[in-house]
């Protein structure tokens, strides 16, 4: 496989031209340009580039608005929504946070509510931004279904990550979790499938609910949940968070995120963020740094968001390496 390292500035900046030649308006095309070069640099790749001819093919079917512009509102003291219109979530994430930050600083509190929008990549990418604003971050966010009840095997729920981060000296979370409800992301077995490559058994299941190494068989029946019952619970905490609280749509009654097939998925985010201080009277950090260092003195143990952080200092310094095959596919929709 070519590779080809380029800085992060590169990254942002091919992901912007991209968006725009595909029909994005250039704000909404700066956020999601933004969180793309942000995903690279963490090393989730299966969200990254690769994920931008994706973006831009469904701007060209209309299964996002790119020209979309979200509205804000205050409905009760401390309560953000913002209706994103049918457009990418990004910039509606961006809007409602330049409310709700400084909402949760002044009242210790606050909730952001987003409805009518579209996925919004990795959900860690904007719980950090929460955490580097010295406030506890808890996120989440649901895709269509893809994920059977225990004891079922038709979809009602998607993978419906929820993400928390917890602020740490110096803007870097000490701890950031960021997980799906199922045992791997549908876009790494969508990637596999692309690749015609297997899947490892347990990350899918047929439409009779048995496992697969097939990944087309898997993306034709459904998601295995994460340690089972557990992760079906919190596949519907996400759905009762991002959908129900938010007035979203029902993962059941979505769009895919994949393909041409259906209009806007309309599917939405939920964000509370929190001021350390005002809970804890002012022992969070104290305990939070015990927290920590209780797991890195073990060898070889680490906490949830170090591996990111680790390849994110490295990515700012170095750069990061990319397929060549998905630049010129992408470089293909502007040239």
């Amino acid at each position: 496989m070519d590779m080809k390292t380029l800085s992060l500035a590169e990254i942002e900046e091919l992901s912007l031209r991209a968006l725009i030649a595909a029909g994005t308006s250039q704000d909404n095309a700066r956020a999601l340009a933004a969180a793309t070069a942000a995903t690279e640099a963490d090393g989730i790749a299966s969200h990254g580039l690769a994920y931008i001819p994706i973006y831009c093919e469904h701007v060209q079917c209309g299964k996002v608005d790119g020209h979309a512009k979200p509205t804000v509102e205050l409905p009760k003291p401390g309560v953000v929504t913002v209706d994103a219109a049918s457009g990418f979530a990004h910039p509606s994430i961006d809007l409602g946070f330049e409310r709700l930050i400084p909402l949760a600083r002044e009242q210790g509190v606050a909730a952001l509510a987003i409805r009518n929008s579209y996925n919004c990549g990795v959900l860690g990418y904007h719980t950090y931004r929460l955490a580097a604003a010295g406030l506890l971050g808890i996120g989440f966010t649901n895709a269509p279904a893809s994920i059977a009840p225990s004891g079922g095997a038709k979809p009602v729920v998607g993978t419906n990550p929820f993400s928390v981060a917890a602020p740490g000296p110096e803007g870097e979370p000490t701890i950031l979790i960021d997980q799906s409800a199922s045992t791997i992301a549908k876009s790494e077995v969508m990637k596999h499938a692309r690749e015609g490559k297997p899947i490892p058994e347990g990350w899918a299941l047929d439409a009779q609910g048995n496992p697969t190494t097939d990944p087309d068989v898997g993306l034709k029946g459904s998601m295995a949940p994460s340690g089972g019952y557990k992760g079906v619970g919190i596949a519907l905490l996400t759905e009762l968070m991002a959908a129900a609280m938010t007035g979203a749509t029902l993962g059941i009654n979505a769009s895919p995120f994949s393909g041409t097939v259906g209009g806007p998925p309309r599917t939405g985010q939920f964000f509370l963020a929190i001021d350390p201080g005002a809970t804890s009277g002012g022992g969070f950090g104290e305990r939070l740094a015990a927290l920590a260092e209780a797991i890195h003195v073990q060898d070889g143990a680490h906490l949830p968001g170090d591996g990111r952080q680790g390849k994110r200092a490295e990515a700012r310094k170095n750069g990061v390496a990319v397929n060549v095959a998905t630049l010129q596919k992408i470089e293909a929709i502007f040239a």
